[in-house]
């Protein structure tokens, strides 16, 4: 995979056919060693095509297995918190009187 983003970041940065010279060279520039045999293989896959219509070929691939999300394994999870069903405790309505005045009065004559 180093070795496809090393391809990808030349391409990108304007180099339209980079060599195993040129993504060995990206690599090692940030520390990383490249395996030649496989930079050997993935440059003969891509000899001749063009970038863009293999990308383009490649989302049409990936389209084919669908764009579920993920939530299979969350549904389940949800179908069990669902069944819980928690009783609510009825609150008892409070009165005037047990009202508290926020302002530390006695109700008295409304004088702060």
């Amino acid at each position: 995979m180093k070795q496809i983003a090393a391809y990808l970041l030349l391409v990108l940065g304007g180099n339209d056919s980079p060599t195993a010279a040129d993504v060995t060279k990206a690599l090692a520039a940030v520390g990383v060693e490249s395996d030649a045999a496989s930079l050997t293989q993935f440059l003969a896959e891509m000899e001749g095509k063009d970038l863009d219509e293999t990308i383009a070929a490649g989302k049409e691939l990936l389209a084919k297995f669908g764009s579920g999300g993920g939530g299979g394994a969350a549904s389940g999870a949800g179908a069990a918190a669902v069944e819980v069903v928690e009783e609510e405790e009825e609150e008892e309505e409070a009165g005037p009187g047990d009202a508290v005045d926020m302002f530390g009065g006695d109700g008295g004559d409304g004088d702060y």
